[in-house]
């Protein structure tokens, strides 16, 4: 009875993980190159009102890249992530949130 209940409550545990697939870091190190580093830094300390990205985790970073992809309105620099990641692909996001988390801990 007791492995039941141990069983059921890690099934239920996973299904209540966070949604974000695990990315390419590669590919996310590409893009990241290509959008990011201009304003987020080589390091991702952030640079002049760029917040830095150090110590953020993938379902984070994915989560902000969706709201932005979404035209939400999340800081005073909307308007520049909207334009930056508004034709992101979720394969996309993933991967740049792979390789932030992985790249900046």
């Amino acid at each position: 009875m007791r492995t039941m209940l141990l069983t059921a409550t890690a099934l239920v545990l996973a299904l209540a993980a966070p949604t974000v697939q695990a990315g390419d870091v590669a590919a996310g190190e590409t893009r990241y190159l290509v959008n990011c580093v201009n304003c987020h830094g080589k390091t991702g300390k952030g640079l002049a009102s760029f917040p830095a990205l150090t110590g953020r985790d993938a379902d984070y970073i994915a989560q902000r890249l969706s709201q932005y992809r979404a035209k939400e309105q999340v800081g005073p620099n909307s308007a520049i992530m909207m334009s930056l990641v508004g034709d992101l692909t979720d394969d996309e996001i993933s991967n740049i949130a792979a390789y932030v988390a992985e790249t900046f801990q």
